[in-house]
């Protein structure tokens, strides 16, 4: 359990806001909700214990990705996105598994155990940054039978990352949904949104049979004000984006994300 001291942060709000307002700058920069930059904050400066801080990340994150999949509806129509509903679906057949399992195993977990699993997935985030989004749209790595069951095999992993953290996913969706499908960058990261959505939904249901999801009631207007930060944080990023060159960008990002690994690894010692 957190320290109280720590834990009596999570009531200061102008904090609350600030924090996810800068996690979702970042996360809009790269087309995500930051949700991969925010579960360090939570176990770091706010004192939430391991699995306190996925769920309450989890719970953000549905927010979140709820505002930015209509948020995106200018520049993908919805109508674009549900054309490509075999895609989705293929994802999904794993993905939901994957997030069920996923919260399963996290609630099982000692916590100190838990601390090195989220840092060691913290830095697999930081190496798909820097060289999954060097890909640009193309031709579909397989097709048929053989991309219907690797699309299935990928939304298995990518759902039990995505519950393990507490994440949306996109981070691994995006890429994947580049290479294994030949999406381009923008309908990649709507597609990815709507395979996150009814992913997450079922990790968060998973988490509910666990006493931890009491932290949920006991914070919520800390969720809200960090949630309604990261919202707004994310359309700030969105509108940064291309001012500051991918290339400098993303290596940068993922440097945040190995320095947060190592103090989470750090924290479980």
């Amino acid at each position: 359990m957190a320290d109280r001291t720590l834990k009596d942060l999570s009531s200061n709000r102008p904090a609350a806001l600030c924090g996810g307002g800068a996690i979702g700058t970042l996360g809009g920069l790269i087309g995500l909700g930051g949700a991969e930059f925010r579960l360090p904050l939570l176990i770091g400066p706010f004192g939430f214990a391991a699995l306190e801080a996925v769920i309450l990340n989890k719970a953000m994150s549905l927010v979140v990705v709820a505002f930015a999949l209509p948020f995106r509806a200018a520049t993908v129509p919805f109508d674009q996105i549900a054309a490509h509903w075999p895609i989705i679906a293929n994802l999904l057949a794993g993905s939901l598994a994957g997030a069920w399992l996923g919260a399963g195993w996290a609630t099982r977990l000692k916590s100190e155990t838990f601390y090195k699993v989220i840092a060691v997935l913290l830095l697999m985030i930081a190496v798909v940054l820097v060289f999954g989004y060097d890909s640009a749209a193309g031709s579909a790595l397989v097709t048929g039978t053989a991309q219907i069951i690797a699309g299935v095999i990928a939304g298995l992993l990518i759902g039990v990352v995505a519950s393990l953290l507490g994440v949306a996913g996109g981070e691994i969706l995006i890429p994947t949904l580049i290479l294994l499908f030949g999406a381009d960058v923008k309908l990649a990261g709507s597609l990815s949104l709507a395979v996150s959505l009814p992913t997450m939904i079922v990790g968060f249901i998973r988490y509910r049979r666990d006493q931890s999801f009491a932290v949920i009631r006991r914070n919520r207007m800390f969720l809200l004000v960090m949630a309604a930060g990261s919202i707004v944080g994310a359309f700030i990023g969105g509108q940064l984006l291309g001012i500051i060159p991918v290339a400098v960008l993303l290596p940068g990002l993922a440097l945040i994300l190995v320095i947060s690994a190592i103090k989470v690894w750090r924290h479980s010692g």
